[in-house]
């Protein structure tokens, strides 16, 4: 069954990196859709950046040169790279498969 493992989430400073990880599981992640949202206390959750099969990539307009998308098809995971993290990102991020299928998210908290 298909099956989302988010990790990496911390706390950092502002300034600080951290990179999340999404192993997957069930299917391959090279043949889907998939994205990192986040979700911030009290706040709906909302797209942070996504790659598609042709790995094409998106990002929103706070996530754009500041975070990476990026998949290990060897490993069937996908990556999310934060730099320059601000007090504003923190939040639980999630992965998802085409917004189908969502992992159980993992927090990243700046201070």
């Amino acid at each position: 069954h298909v099956q989302l493992v988010e990790s990496g989430g911390g706390s950092v400073q502002a300034g600080g990196s951290l990179r999340l990880s999404c192993a997957a599981s069930g299917f391959t992640v090279s043949t889907y859709c998939m994205a990192w949202f986040r979700q911030a206390p009290g706040k709906e959750r909302e797209a942070v950046a996504a790659v598609v099969t042709d790995g094409i990539k998106s990002y929103t307009h706070s996530a754009k040169g500041r975070f990476t998308i990026s998949k290990d098809d060897a490993k069937n995971t996908l990556y999310l790279q934060l730099n320059s993290l601000k007090t504003e990102d923190t939040a639980m991020y999630y992965c998802t498969r085409g917004a189908s299928y969502w992992g159980q998210g993992t927090q990243v908290t700046v201070s």
